[in-house]
């Protein structure tokens, strides 16, 4: 049984790291070359230069919410993971798959990703896994793997002409 494990790009995140590292030591030599005015309480003033590390949070609350959502691709079925506090996890068989779309945005195809959309026969039709590397290849995977399991039965795992009917095991 063989198993791939996706989840969303750090490309987006590395970026973002390195945009706020910028912002946070251009605004502490700033803010170290200048003087504060006197009516901020002198307690306060060495406290100040450390504020714009504030914004490292957006970057940690994103990584955080990226690392805990997932897509495991099995033989039969796909599995989408996501959620801390509450975790949510679907299960999707690979024989109920009927469309596979991929969606990247101008700068998604910059950066060799995108939106990879699984629609499958059933109420909650559409499951969206959002910034993913390589869409169209893990698409491509989806679709050959879901043609495989179509052609199997859906509760034996057997494929349609390896099937065994009772009458066939009593002429052995």
């Amino acid at each position: 049984m063989s198993e791939m494990i996706i989840r969303p790009t750090m490309k987006y995140l590395y970026l973002g790291y390195a945009l706020i590292a910028v912002i946070v030591v251009a605004s502490v030599v700033t803010l170290e070359r200048i003087h504060l005015p006197a009516r901020i309480p002198s307690a306060l003033q060495p406290w100040i230069p450390f504020l714009p590390v504030l914004l490292l949070l957006w970057p940690l609350k994103r990584h955080l919410c990226n690392r805990l959502t997932k897509m495991t691709i099995l033989d039969d079925r796909l599995r989408y993971e996501s959620g801390l506090m509450i975790r949510t996890t679907r299960t999707i068989l690979m024989s109920r798959v009927q469309d596979v779309t991929v969606r990247q945005r101008i700068v998604q195809r910059l950066f060799g990703v995108g939106d990879v959309s699984i629609e499958t026969a059933g109420e909650a039709s559409r499951e969206t896994i959002f910034n993913i590397d390589r869409p169209q290849e893990i698409a491509d995977h989806i679709n050959e793997h879901s043609q495989r399991g179509s052609s199997k039965d859906p509760l034996t795992g057997i494929g349609g002409n390896e099937l065994k009917t009772p009458s066939a095991e009593v002429k052995k």
